[in-house]
């Protein structure tokens, strides 16, 4: 049944299908799982994959269908809300259909944009669990990122105090001789805590530490969260988190966690993040939860492991990307399924009329402020000035050989004329386009999603990637900022010039995936540019190395990897019922 969102907390629609939620054991039979392929953890379960997978090895794959979005507001688009809804729509249509979605981080959730849990009827539950820190999978990657940053500054400290003799005598490990100015991590917490973004750690007496600068980032950008995207079992799990670079000795040398001899305790502290978390939606579709958010700062993608799961288990698995097309499907086009081998079938781009209507030159969105009344009321001229950014999208969607498809997630003040417009633009730059009122309606308000999927589904494409691994980083960038961003060119600034040519020097980076951190606001660099700029360049300010997951880092423009909390964060209304323990407020 769909409930009342219009009058109904996301929280209390989640509570109250948590009502006939199956349990563990219900799931177990209503999936053909093996007990040993279900780890129960309470109301949740973790799924075994690699007794899944040894199983079901020679069964044939399913549909495999992403998610993304259009270039959002500052509120989100709904991209969980639209991979939930089109989970429910096909179920209504009687397919075997699940998906994988990304967890959450507690930054965003405590903060402005509220848990990543869908909304109204295409909602996952039990919600609650999924917001506040589900499995443990976050708090795990924490110990392990952090344990690293323990081993790194205690060693630091130890070089200082003793010599290289008496270091090796001691520790069994030779002098590491790191320089404190060339150290490639920070620490890690998930909150958005701007004041911790840069800071002066070991103040104090000779024992209390080394004296650097250091920081933090949110946990979910962490390369280990990386390495957990994309492992494909707890060996190769294990080897990755060996070979993260953690800082350079002063000749230039990468000083590794197995250098550090950490990572065989980093893969402890993670053993149990190998494996995703089964969860649903509020009509029962089954949906894994691995990996983390943020494609702007991070890979943001559900894992290959859940999606190597789910397309065994099911015959239309759904995954999503996170953020807009230009960032988060460029990485699942060129470095997921790069990794996994896998071949999508479909895309499904998200797009709203107050979104498309923003770009068209609307008054800014703020988080926390009623929406101008120009996104509330019919304005035709001002939408179809806006299309140019979801044209954009579809092309290059296109470029990728994918068949899109253009989901119009309806907001009540959507009027029919809006929707039509949106229709006959998608339509014309050759995507096919369905309205969705799943929010309100749950399943029966994405049948006409849940149709074009399946009818795309069936036509054949002709995957490709964007660019081939004899490119050099240099020659990749170029050809991502003009081909998916628009853009004319980039601009190496000098401190990312210089690290360029120390990669481009070296071979062993040459097979290394290209992911790029910069806004999710603007096709740009450039949080304040809307629709589709003409006449810039990408200005890339720092390469990071990340050598666990193989993956380099090119960062344009000025964005943070600690995102920074709001004057109205979304904490001030979550509490917990003394007498129930239950928690309310979360959204």
């Amino acid at each position: 049944m769909a409930y009342d969102a219009s009058k109904m907390k996301d929280w209390q629609i989640s509570e109250a299908a948590e009502e006939n939620m199956p349990t563990p054991e219900e799931w177990r039979d209503k999936l053909g799982l093996e007990k040993d392929e279900m780890n129960i953890m309470g109301r949740l379960s973790k799924l075994d994959f690699l007794n899944i997978m040894n199983r079901m090895k020679d069964k044939p794959d399913g549909k495999y269908i992403e998610v993304t979005a259009i270039t959002p507001t500052p509120l989100g688009e709904g991209k969980s809300t639209t991979s939930v809804g089109l989970m429910e729509g096909l179920g209504k249509r009687g397919k075997n259909v699940g998906g994988a979605l990304r967890q959450p981080s507690g930054g965003p959730t405590m903060n402005i944009k509220g848990s990543a849990a869908g909304g109204g009827n295409a909602i996952l539950i039990p919600m609650t669990e999924f917001s506040l820190g589900l499995t443990g999978d976050i708090n795990d990657i924490m110990n392990a990122h952090n344990m690293a940053m323990v081993a790194l500054t205690a060693r630091m400290q130890h070089e200082r105090n003793y010599s290289p003799e008496k270091i090796e005598q001691l520790s069994g490990i030779p002098a590491l001789n790191i320089d404190p100015k060339r150290v490639e991590m920070n620490w890690i917490m998930d909150f958005c805590a701007q004041s911790l973004r840069k800071m002066v750690i070991g103040l104090g007496g000779r024992m209390d530490g080394f004296t650097m600068e250091s920081g933090f980032n949110i946990a979910v950008s962490s390369e280990c969260m990386a390495i957990l995207s994309i492992a494909r079992d707890l060996a190769d799990l294990r080897q990755r988190l060996n070979e993260i670079t953690v800082a350079f000795d002063k000749n230039g040398k990468p000083v590794t966690t197995g250098d550090l001899k950490v990572g065989g305790a980093m893969t402890a502290w993670m053993r149990q993040t190998i494996n995703p978390t089964l969860m649903c939606t509020a009509e029962y579709q089954p949906c894994m939860v691995h990996a983390g958010p943020f494609a702007n700062i991070a890979v943001g993608q559900s894992s290959i492991i859940a999606d190597r799961i789910g397309l065994k288990m099911f015959d239309y698995h759904v995954t999503e990307s996170g953020f807009a097309a230009d960032i988060g499907f460029e990485k699942f086009w060129n470095v997921k399924c790069r990794n996994s081998g896998l071949k999508p079938h479909v895309s499904v781009l998200t797009a709203t009329i107050r979104a498309l209507k923003m770009h068209g030159g609307g008054p800014k969105v703020t988080p926390g402020l009623a929406l101008p009344e120009e996104y509330t009321k019919q304005n035709l001229e001002l939408l179809d000035k806006g299309m140019e950014n979801m044209i954009h999208l579809i092309k290059v969607i296109r470029k990728s050989g994918i068949n899109p498809v253009v989901c119009v997630n309806v907001f009540p003040t959507d009027t029919e004329e809006e929707i039509n417009l949106v229709k006959k633009r998608a339509e014309e730059a050759g995507a096919r386009c369905a309205k969705s009122t799943h929010f309100m309606d749950g399943g029966d308000g994405a049948l006409e999603l849940a149709d074009a999927v399946i009818e795309a589904c069936e036509e054949e494409n002709s995957f490709e990637f964007l660019y081939s691994l004899d490119k050099s980083l240099r020659e990749r960038v170029e050809i991502i900022t003009k081909e998916v961003y628009g853009g004319d060119g980039v601009d190496w600034l000098p401190e990312a010039e210089k690290k360029l040519k120390v990669i481009e020097s070296d071979p062993k980076y040459k097979d290394y995936a290209t992911m790029m951190a910069k806004t999710h606001l603007s096709l740009s660099h450039e949080p304040t540019w809307k629709g589709v700029p003409k006449g810039w360049r990408l200005p890339v300010r720092d390469v990071f190395i990340y050598s666990g997951s193989k993956f380099l880092v090119p960062v344009a423009g000025t964005i943070p990897f600690m995102p920074g909390t709001s004057s109205n964060p979304a904490y001030t209304k979550v509490d917990v019922d003394p007498e129930t323990g239950k928690v309310s407020g979360l959204f």
